[in-house]
């Protein structure tokens, strides 16, 4: 599916721009990801972008939330592959993700959460001036964005092989390369 039609399909779907804003942070970063790994940036990018496309018709069931976004897009002909990454992103699953995708969307999904709320303590607001430095050490901050799952994240180690200063420093260009649309 081209990006216009899949964006047009999340924005069918998600009617909160914040989460759109969540949606598009996530697909940068998996095309980011990708490009380091030397996998397809478009089909990562794809599965970031609509990795939360039920989370609105889940009623905030998040038991639910994944299960009905991977069925979706399966019913859409999307490949197994990436219905599996959007299924085991929500951890409360208990589903260990498997391959290289679905373990990337695992561990960028809290961390672009993180990279907001620090921007947004920024004095300036403005994702450009944030530094890897920043988020190190609102990282360690365990009562800054609790939402942004810490354990998770540094499972970019394990999952990625990339150390946790690495995988921020992917993250965030990813985003700051996007920052207006971002908002940020």
């Amino acid at each position: 599916m081209e990006r216009e039609k899949t964006l047009d399909l999340l924005k069918e779907n998600l009617k909160n721009n914040n989460l759109v804003k969540h949606c598009l942070a996530v697909e940068a970063a998996m095309k980011k990801l990708a490009e380091h790994f030397n996998e397809d940036q478009e089909k990562w990018g794809t599965c970031g972008l609509l990795h939360d496309i039920d989370y609105e018709k889940i009623k905030e069931n998040m038991e639910l939330h994944s299960k009905m976004g991977s069925e979706m897009l399966k019913d859409l002909g999307f490949d197994a592959e990436t219905c599996q990454a959007v299924l085991t992103h929500n951890e409360a699953h208990d589903i260990k993700p498997e391959g290289l995708m679905a373990k990337a969307l695992y561990c960028v999904d809290p961390l672009t959460g993180l990279i907001v709320a620090a921007t947004l303590v920024l004095p300036a607001r403005k994702i450009k001036e944030l530094k890897p430095e920043n988020i190190l050490k609102r990282f360690k901050e365990k009562a800054f964005a609790r939402g942004a799952n810490r354990e998770i994240i540094a499972k970019c180690q394990e999952l990625l092989d990339l150390s946790l200063e690495d995988f921020i420093k992917i993250v965030l260009l990813a985003m700051q390369d996007i920052n207006e649309e971002l908002g940020l």
